[in-house]
């Protein structure tokens, strides 16, 4: 099981590394508005540059929040439930709903993002480079959302529950 220790912490490391892409993205769609009407220039580029770390920083964010346990957690009525019913309850939810959804995004994608990775697809209005990494970043989001998922059900009762 060594192989879910290193799972566990790839999936950290992508979560920890994700975080930082807020402050350039905060920082590029505050500039928009200046290079545009003050200095007439490069605001399609902050623009273009701004979707591509957007995009990763959402593909990272939906398994930052399902580890966290806030996202889509309805507890309202789970809360009142034993440790041992919520373990299974996620385990069950991985099962038969992340891991299902996650591989039907790579699959149905496949041709999609498979085609813009070849030709390095551009942004359609600036032909920009990097648009191939927005497409991309709906696998990095399947993908993460997968490897969660296995953890979760790999996950033992938590012992202070038991």
């Amino acid at each position: 099981m060594r192989w879910l220790g290193r799972l566990d912490q790839l999936v950290a490391g992508a979560i920890a590394g994700a975080q930082w892409l807020a402050l350039p993205l905060v920082v590029l769609l505050f500039l928009q508005w200046p290079l545009r009407d003050f200095f007439r220039a490069y605001s399609r580029e902050a623009n273009d540059l701004g979707q591509i770390l957007f995009a990763l920083f959402v593909a990272v964010s939906v398994t930052a929040a399902t580890r966290a346990g806030t996202h889509l957690a309805a507890d309202a009525v789970a809360r009142h439930y034993s440790p041992e019913i919520r373990h299974c309850i996620k385990k069950i939810g991985a099962l038969i709903g992340l891991i299902p959804w996650a591989l039907f995004i790579l699959i149905a994608s496949r041709s999609n993002v498979i085609s813009s990775l070849q030709m390095h697809e551009t942004f359609p209005d600036t032909a920009n480079p990097g648009y191939f990494v927005v497409k991309l970043a709906l696998w990095i989001m399947a993908l993460l959302v997968l490897a969660q998922a296995l953890l979760e059900i790999a996950r033992p009762l938590p012992r202070d529950s038991a």
